[in-house]
């Protein structure tokens, strides 16, 4: 019997409304959980509130996204290892098998000498998949609207270094300029995660809804289904510019539509 994989939704995707929303719309629209984006929401910050709102909807907690981003810098601490190890607690505390984590700035330097290491360590002791997300780069400030550089260490490929675990995100993949698929096969055996999404080729990441760009969003999905993938389907998609909250139910909707379909559910 074949495992059906479980599809999630990020609070990211109902950014800037709170993380609740994420989980009230996960329960109406039939998702399987929720990935908490760690933020500046409040709500996203307090593992006691993402308990009541678990047990409220019904909707359980599938994943944990460590604050890595260049906004969350000072949540819950300014130092990247503390942020980690408390991310990995909430996953604990939350029953989520999975923390999401960016690599390291370049400017990290501490935290980037002792990142594999560190996650090595955390994943033994909690038996949370610790899954090091792809990334893209950036335009320099000041710099040219053709110049790009990564922001991360050693790279943007989390397979460079090598990891037991990888997030795989596919707006990410778009905005690089990087062949999903070959990433994936990269990745092997260690992809646990994805991050469902789109994006045109736009050096920017525009995390659009799957099916509306160019990423090979159901071949991905197809071929985590031939490879009996084991790990969670995210969607993290961008609807901060939706005109209604109705709009944005039905992106939501047609998201998880698309990935049940390409995933044979």
């Amino acid at each position: 019997m074949v495992q059906q994989v479980p599809v999630g939704l990020s609070t990211a995707s109902v950014w800037p409304l709170r993380a609740g929303v994420a989980f009230e719309l996960a329960a109406d629209l039939g998702y399987d959980g929720v990935e908490v984006m760690v933020w500046a929401d409040p709500v996203s910050q307090d593992v006691s509130a993402l308990r009541r709102w678990s047990r409220r909807t019904g909707v359980p907690v599938l994943s944990i996204h460590s604050p890595s981003l260049l906004i969350t810098q000072r949540v819950w601490s300014p130092d990247p290892v503390v942020r980690l190890r408390m991310s990995v607690e909430a996953a604990q505390e939350l029953g989520a098998r999975t923390v999401v984590v960016h690599p390291p700035f370049r400017w990290q330097r501490r935290y980037g000498d002792a990142f594999g290491d560190l996650v090595d360590e955390l994943e033994e002791a909690s038996g949370i998949e610790i899954a090091v997300e792809n990334m893209f780069k950036v335009r320099p400030p000041g710099g040219s609207r053709m110049s790009r550089v990564s922001a991360f260490r050693p790279s943007i490929d989390p397979t460079d270094v090598g990891f037991r675990h990888y997030t795989l995100d596919l707006s990410h993949t778009a905005a690089a300029g990087m062949d999903a698929l070959a990433l994936a096969d990269r990745m092997g055996p260690g992809l646990a995660h994805v991050h469902l999404a789109d994006g045109t080729g736009l050096p920017k990441d525009e995390h659009l809804v799957p099916g509306r760009g160019i990423e090979p969003c159901a071949e991905l999905l197809e071929k985590l289904v031939s490879s009996d993938f084991s790990g969670q389907v995210v969607l993290e998609i961008n609807t901060r510019r939706s005109p209604s909250a109705a709009q944005r139910s039905r992106d939501l909707a047609e998201s998880l539509l698309f990935a049940r379909l390409h995933l044979g559910q």
